[in-house]
């Protein structure tokens, strides 16, 4: 159904962690309320009776809701009924329209929805299905996200406790972030208390992670060096702290590399297989791209799959913070970074852009042109991130692969 439809009805769901509030509106503007609470057989109930609003066709009925995914936008998808999404900002400033005395409560925000949606459709996002592996990537690409904070907290953790009774540790892994690291730890620290680390076990601990930048020597002088002076009993406590750290982080290393990463390389592996010999897929057209690693592919693709899909650049550089944002006001025009996107999409671009410029001559001549223009760092690589984003669009346009010759030929 295109989006011209004229729909039998409207529905508001304000989304709540116990219930939701559901508003129906119909051609007159007539609304009728209930709530539906965060339950198997609430939500089938609530799906149900929706779907009779129009059993013939569920896709006469459109809702509009705030949250973009979870289980009510699936259950709703499911039955073939058409699901808008809108930001919150753009929420609040229809509220406005029914309380100038910023009046809110689920009920009025469940109607502001539907009604918003009746009058005001082309300003809503329609949601789709998307494909089973898609969901699985995004799935894996945020995990990894969480999997690599984890490991920065329990590291800086490990840090703290270094630095609080061994700090001329700290002199060979200063972010205390490194396997080897943990494994050498590992020796010299146990529930018991601290133990001494020979130099064998120095030795063996840096050939099996192949650490050459430092020699075993000065690595178990390090390790001999004596604590400092601290009261009784905080020794053995901070030894204890530190063998209890050192197998989490072991175990969050080996999720994020051994499981997480392989699988997304799988997914991406799956995503890649071509169809049609000789047409390429999105995600190999991508990962052509100069600077485009494992970690930004999948999360370009996670996060911005349908908008890859519909080839909509200005949406996409709108969505991922590249695109700035102008205030204009009589004689007085401002442009401004974009605050309002997805954060995951902006940071991948940003280290897409920072990649490419080390790598890709073309890139590196337009970073620098943006810095002699008088760019900060930051601005330049989002100009990059933006050149880098029209270059995508029109390979997957056109179903080629990236090729720096044809660049050349283009400047020639």
């Amino acid at each position: 159904m295109c989006e011209e439809a004229v729909y039998v009805v409207h529905v508001g769901i304000d989304w709540g962690s116990e219930s939701h509030q559901v508003c129906v509106v119909d051609r007159q503007a007539q609304r009728t309320q209930r709530t539906a609470p965060h339950t198997s057989a609430g939500l089938a109930a609530l799906v149900a009776e929706l779907v009779a609003l129009s059993p013939e066709n569920p896709g006469l009925i459109a809702v509009a809701i705030e949250v973009p995914r979870g289980p009510v936008v699936d259950a709703l998808l499911e039955r073939g009924l058409h699901v808008f999404a809108l930001n919150p900002k753009q929420l609040d400033r229809f509220r406005d329209r029914y309380s100038v005395a910023g009046a809110k409560d689920d009920r009025r925000d469940a109607f502001v929805l539907a009604d918003a949606l009746r009058t005001d459709r082309h300003l809503f996002r329609r949601l789709q299905v998307d494909d089973p592996v898609i969901i699985e990537l995004r799935e894996l690409s945020r995990l990894d996200d969480d999997l690599r904070e984890e490991l920065s907290r329990l590291s800086n953790r490990l840090r703290a406790q270094l630095h609080r009774i061994r700090p001329d540790l700290l002199l060979l892994c200063p972010a205390a972030n490194e396997p080897w690291f943990w494994a050498l730890l590992a020796r010299a620290f146990t529930l018991q208390g601290p133990t001494a680390v020979s130099l064998k076990v120095v030795r063996a601990v840096l050939k099996a992670y192949r650490i050459r930048r430092l020699a075993v020597d000065e690595v178990h002088t390090a390790v001999q060096v004596p604590p400092l002076p601290a009261a009784p009993g905080t020794m053995a406590a901070a030894s204890a702290h530190i063998a209890l750290l050192l197998p989490r982080l072991q175990l969050v290393q080996d999720q994020r590399t051994r499981t997480v990463r392989a699988r997304l390389e799988a997914v991406l592996a799956e995503l890649g297989k071509e169809e049609v010999p000789g047409q390429h897929r999105d995600v190999t057209i991508l990962r052509s791209l100069p600077g485009v690693g494992r970690v930004v592919a999948a999360t370009v693709l996670a996060e911005a799959s349908r908008l890859l899909a519909d080839r909509d650049y200005q949406t996409l550089r709108a969505h991922a913070g590249v695109a700035p944002v102008t205030r204009q006001s009589g004689k007085t025009m401002q442009v401004t970074m974009r605050a309002a996107c997805n954060r995951r999409l902006r940071y991948a671009l940003y280290h897409w852009a920072r990649v490419s410029v080390q790598v890709d001559p073309h890139l590196r001549v337009h970073y620098e042109r943006l810095r002699h223009g008088g760019h900060d760092h930051a601005r330049a690589l989002r100009g990059v991130a933006d050149r880098s984003l029209s270059v995508l669009m029109a390979m997957l346009l056109s179903r080629t692969l990236y090729d720096p010759e044809r660049r050349h030929e283009k400047a020639a």
